[in-house]
């Protein structure tokens, strides 16, 4: 078994934890704090254990699953392990780990929210290490809870949350502005649910540029205008005119 030991008690941190407990292939053996004080207090208690206070589990991978801007300051606690090393961010580049280390990433392409679960078996996972062994290493583990694994550079992970952010966050941010505009006019967001199912259905057998539809492709001025003279919230028509434009231009249309 693939010994895990978690630093941080977040969304993602409490998804691999649910994720681990339903494969023989790996366990979450110890979940560590990521405040830098309680961390390195954790970690000295777990080192003099192990040199003859006591017997614990050591694991084979620490997965550092905090915030973004934590992860540097977060790691340089594991600068003298001989442990892998790894944190879970789509953005931060593997180099942001202790050179020193033993070091890789742990990515899972999904967005996590606190009370509700996921299916991990689905999730895409995206490694990356510093050496071929360690990558081996990673491969296994996410192989243990996902059928989707890929070997993908910094490089090309910054590129995919990239794009993971406008499919993603700002998709349901659109989202949040269709309700606010239901809500405005007394009529029920879940009346636009099949349409949005049917919106995100439609990627698994065409590609984007394919599905599209609506007045911008169709270059129909008329209600475009229309919508645009409806739209009071100044930053909503400022969006809706930006889509637009960029819709307009994906099909050659002139702006």
């Amino acid at each position: 078994m693939i010994k895990v030991t978690l630093v941080g008690r977040g969304n993602v941190s409490k998804h691999l934890i649910r994720a681990f407990s339903n494969t023989e292939e790996a366990g979450v053996i110890e979940i560590l704090p990521s405040r830098s004080d309680a961390l390195s207090e954790a970690l000295n208690d777990t080192l003099n254990t192990a040199k003859g206070k006591g017997r614990i589990l050591q694991p084979d991978i620490y997965i550092i699953a905090v915030s973004d801007d934590a992860i540097s300051s977060v790691s340089k606690q594991f600068k003298n392990s001989n442990k892998l090393i790894v944190h879970t961010s789509g953005s931060v580049a593997m180099n942001v780990l202790p050179n020193s280390a033993r070091s890789g990433v742990f990515y899972p392409l999904q967005t996590f929210s606190k009370d509700r679960e996921v299916d991990f078996e689905n999730i895409p996972l995206c490694v990356e290490a510093k050496n071929l062994e360690d990558l081996v290493l990673l491969k296994k583990l996410a192989k243990a809870i996902s059928k989707s694994v890929y070997e993908i550079s910094s490089e090309q992970r910054k590129s995919l949350h990239l794009a993971a952010v406008f499919v993603n966050n700002f998709t349901n941010h659109l989202y949040h502005i269709g309700n606010e505009i239901c809500r405005k006019n007394k009529l029920p967001f879940d009346i636009l649910k099949p349409l949005i199912l049917e919106t995100a259905s439609k990627v698994n057998t065409l590609p984007p540029i394919e599905a599209q539809t609506g007045p911008a492709k169709r270059n129909d001025e008329e209600t475009i205008e229309k919508q645009l003279d409806q739209l009071q919230n100044r930053e909503q028509r400022e969006v809706y005119q930006i889509l637009t434009n960029s819709i307009k231009a994906s099909y050659g249309k002139k702006l």
